[in-house]
């Protein structure tokens, strides 16, 4: 009888033991889990990478990517509002820019003086008394309320800024105006070849969520040009054709 009773309690000391190293791998690994899903939540386009995949500028701002189709994925489909901008790389250069645009995250009060910020390759001159440059919100203020945000602020053409970017975001502004529980997924991915400091142009992507984009649905890539302009992407240097 004292054989089995020990045998006894050693096979439940067993299970007890066995039972106690599972919840520590499983506290372990789910905090493991945890901490690389946070470690490897970056804001990503599975668009444009590569500046020769994008044709030279001829005489149109923009051009359609993938057939005007963003690349959201299906899990982005969220009507949760967010914003998200990439830190500066180590050449103090944006990255991509990420919102749900919606009535909580836009603006209620006129823009704020951005004058303080000076993005890379913020080499300014002025032609025919127009100043070459604008600092070009990545998501415009009147979709998320973004001031001096320098995430959000890059070196871009004044023919860029109004004649390409300006539209797109007047599309998304106007449809909100109209559709004000409405949600539209908002993605701008700066492109820059090589180490330059002034981008080439930005991509847009944008989606409306609860009407499956029946009423925003592009993607589109805008040229960082303006015409008649030579500029040195390198440095932002600039002069006349």
């Amino acid at each position: 009888m004292s054989r089995k009773k020990n045998s006894k309690q050693i096979r439940e000391l067993y299970k007890i033991i066995v039972l106690i190293i599972c919840i520590i791998a499983s506290i372990f690994c789910g905090q493991e889990i945890l901490n690389n899903t946070e470690k490897n939540e970056v804001i990503t386009s599975q668009a444009i990478t590569n500046i020769e995949e994008i044709p030279s500028y001829t005489d149109k701002i923009y051009i359609e990517i993938n057939n005007n189709i963003p690349y959201f994925k299906e899990n982005e489909y969220t009507t949760e509002p967010f914003e998200k901008y990439s830190e500066l790389d180590n050449l103090g250069r944006c990255g991509v820019a990420y919102a749900n645009i919606c009535k909580e995250i836009m603006p209620t009060k006129e823009r704020e003086d951005i004058s303080n910020i000076k993005p890379t390759g913020w080499t300014q001159e002025k032609y025919d008394g127009e100043y070459l440059y604008n600092r070009c919100h990545l998501i415009g203020h009147q979709l998320a309320g973004e001031d001096d945000n320098k995430l959000n602020l890059i070196t871009g053409t004044r023919y860029f800024n109004v004649n390409g970017m300006l539209p797109f975001e007047n599309k998304v502004a106007e449809y909100m105006d109209k559709n004000t529980n409405n949600h539209v997924l908002y993605r701008v991915t700066p492109i820059f070849e090589g180490n330059n400091l002034v981008a080439n142009g930005v991509e847009i992507e944008a989606y409306s969520v609860e009407d499956n984009g029946k009423g925003i649905c592009f993607n589109v890539y805008i040229y960082n040009v303006q015409p008649g302009i030579n500029i040195d992407y390198q440095t932002g240097e600039s002069s006349k054709n």
